[in-house]
């Protein structure tokens, strides 16, 4: 281990091997720490915080703060961060509440500077979260979604797979995966073909994946029309279920389709 002279460490804390811990960073007891992270100057690891191994916290980071909630009564909950997570400046990740217990960023994550990460919030892995990005309470983020720097998410919004979302977006419905959403207010703008042709997908499932979204969103018809069509003229196939699912699970809604083509 690294770690400066000028840092505050608890001495129970849990700190893993070849971890550089630099000066004016404040690390509390109940903190684990996981080999091979570097936590730079002026970051303050908070108790709750479980970190991963080969992460990145950067300068005036605050990991597992308590939460924002009115309803927090001080439960012993926890913020949990995966492997080979980046953590930006002046990022705030707030611990859990009763609710689900604990905070969670997944693996591979990129957190962009001065975003917010609430009480309760999962995210998954291989997601960029952009910017001055906020996220309210208890929302879940899935795997290679990108949030574009400056949205706010509203509490309780759930954000598929293979999303790309515009910077500025206020998202306020959930946004089911493989979408490309952007415009003011947000509307579906068609599916995420370049993220998706980066990650493998073959020319088949982006045809068919673009094909059901104009059922869904160009046909006239409503949500359980749509689902019905969905399920009768499509083979089941993962990403024919991927999409079902998780219209049928929506609690909020899904995002609209754009005027333009409705």
């Amino acid at each position: 281990m690294n770690i400066s002279p000028l840092a505050v460490v608890h001495p129970d804390a849990q700190i893993g091997q070849d971890v550089t811990i630099d000066p004016f960073v404040v690390v509390e007891k109940d903190v684990v720490i996981g080999d091979g992270c570097r936590i730079y100057p002026h970051a303050t690891i908070l108790n709750g915080a479980r970190i991963g191994k080969h992460c990145s916290i950067f300068p005036g980071a605050v990991i597992a703060g308590v939460p924002q909630d009115l309803k927090f009564a001080g439960e012993n909950t926890t913020a949990e961060i995966g492997d080979y997570t980046t953590i930006r400046e002046c990022v705030t990740v707030n611990r859990g509440t009763a609710a689900k217990g604990k905070t969670v960023i997944g693996s591979h994550c990129l957190i962009m500077a001065y975003s917010h990460i609430a009480h309760d919030c999962l995210l998954n892995n291989y997601i960029i979260i952009g910017n001055s990005t906020q996220l309210a309470g208890e929302v879940e983020v899935e795997d290679y979604a990108i949030v574009s720097g400056g949205s706010l998410v509203h509490q309780f919004v759930r954000i598929s797979q293979h999303v790309m979302i515009q910077g500025g977006s206020r998202v306020g419905k959930d946004i089911p995966p493989y979408t490309l959403i952007g415009r003011e207010p947000i509307v579906y703008c068609g599916i995420n073909i370049v993220g998706l042709r980066r990650r493998g997908f073959t020319n088949e499932q982006v045809f068919l994946i673009q094909d059901i979204y104009r059922t869904l969103y160009t046909r006239g018809l409503n949500n359980t029309q749509a689902i019905k069509a969905i399920e009768t003229e499509y083979e089941p196939s993962a990403e024919r279920d991927l999409i079902l699912n998780f219209i049928k699970s929506s609690e909020r809604g899904i995002v609209r389709g754009s005027l333009d083509e409705l």
